[in-house]
């Protein structure tokens, strides 16, 4: 199938080579679409071809922005107003719970003993999450402060949270996952703006973090799948073509400044992740490359808290760019597979969830003690099907003071990495 950079180019390319399939285009241009490229495009979302002559030429206007413009002048002075911010978020958070004390089993189960096992500890993370999740499909989670846990904490909706999540979910067949990560694409289509963006909160410029995993999960939306937002995506690389995190863009929120616009490997990798293996991507993934190679990941990444969570998101975008990257295949394994502690874990549960299927990704799930693994994981569950919130993501390098460290996370998010590790680790034990 064609990569969004280039399947416009390839209809109005072949409809000028082929006259019946330029016909067939015209006069049925979703059924067409969706043959030529094997999927299913959303059925809200009308299809239109038009044929240009030499006596007849079209204007396509974009649609107006989904902000007003009195929102759009209350957003560009956001950063300074606690009151527009709180509009972004919504109620009060209450309290980290305690984690659950994790005391693995000392019984040896069969594989199959456990393996079941692992399956109803999944069972009951998808009930939890469904009862997270709200009627429009989004997932919640939480800002808190990372230095100061008096800073009252909120709950937040952004599609990024949403994005992340259902990517997770992908890999877990369950009924339930499938409905959850259906309702998340309504969610993020309905959110989505002109020509195919996302933001995080609503005084933030378009970001291409948000961006990225958003069109990954419904890369089936037209927007998405012939490429209209690569363009704009293409125009924010900085000189040694890295992809950078802020889309700013005339008469938009600028909230953020210049001296925010920083190139991040994990931004570069969800960006590489979703335009695949082109000539526009190269420079960013020799950058990557040369990060991984060199091991210099450490303190690399504003927006991600640990190298798991950078080897996470690079292992995405090796496993759906290869074989441009397969090279880094064995060295992310042998860097993940170097942070085991001596319980088989890499760090907290969410850690070791997202190492776990970094792992499954890059096909070394052999180094794994998948029983001990597995053991880990439901031990630290609790009754009511959730895992502990524990930093997820959050701006680390903020310098306002203890004010500026933000941190993101959540029960529902740790849930669906984990659920996401067991599903991959419960296939294994299965043989």
């Amino acid at each position: 199938m064609k990569g969004p950079v280039d399947a416009a180019d390839f209809l109005v390319s072949r409809a000028g080579e082929d006259s019946d399939f330029r016909e067939l285009l015209l006069a049925k241009p979703r059924e067409t679409i969706e043959k030529e490229f094997g999927v299913t495009l959303d059925e809200d979302h009308q299809i239109q071809v038009h044929e240009e002559t030499y006596t007849s030429t079209h204007v396509v206007l974009p649609p107006r922005s989904k902000l007003s413009e009195a929102e759009r002048k209350a957003a560009r002075t956001g950063a300074a107003s606690l009151e527009f911010l709180r509009k972004t978020l919504h109620d009060p958070a209450p309290p980290a719970r305690p984690a659950r004390e994790s005391v693995p089993s000392r019984r040896t189960a069969a594989y199959g003993t456990l393996a079941r096992a692992g399956r109803e500890s999944i069972r009951r993370g998808l009930v939890f999450l469904e009862s997270t999740i709200d009627r429009n499909g989004a997932w919640h989670c939480i800002r808190f402060n990372t230095a100061d846990p008096d800073i009252p904490r909120h709950f937040e909706r952004p599609p990024f949270v949403s994005a992340l999540c259902a990517l997770a979910l992908e890999s877990c067949d369950e009924t339930r996952a499938t409905a959850m990560c259906s309702a998340t694409k309504k969610y993020l289509s309905d959110t989505i703006e002109y020509p195919g963006f996302w933001r995080y909160y609503r005084h933030l410029p378009h970001d291409l973090d948000s961006t990225a995993l958003c069109s990954l999960v419904i890369r089936n939306h037209p927007w998405i799948l012939l490429g209209r937002n690569v363009p704009k995506i293409l125009e924010n690389r900085d000189e040694e073509g890295r992809f950078l995190t802020w889309v700013l863009a005339e008469n938009e929120p600028n909230v953020v400044s210049n001296f925010r616009l920083e190139s991040d490997p994990v931004v570069n990798a969800n960006v590489i992740a979703y335009l695949g293996d082109h000539p526009e991507t190269k420079d960013a993934q020799r950058w990557l490359e040369a990060l991984i190679v060199e091991d210099g990941l450490d303190a690399s990444s504003k927006w991600y808290p640990d190298t798991v969570a950078i080897y996470y998101a690079i292992a995405r975008a090796v496993i759906r760019v290869q074989p441009a990257l397969d090279r880094l295949r064995s060295i992310l394994a042998d860097r993940i597979l170097g942070l085991s502690d001596k319980g088989g874990g890499f760090g907290n549960v969410l850690q070791t969830a997202q190492a776990v299927s970094a792992l499954y990704s890059l096909g070394n799930s052999e180094g794994i003690d998948a029983k001990r693994v597995v053991e880990r994981l439901m031990s630290s569950q609790r009754e009511d099907g959730s895992w502990p919130e524990l930093l997820a993501f959050g701006d680390q390098f903020l310098k306002w003071g203890a004010v500026g460290r933000i941190g993101h996370g959540s029960e529902a998010v740790t849930s669906a990495f984990c659920i996401e590790a067991l599903a991959r680790l419960v296939k294994t034990l299965r043989g």
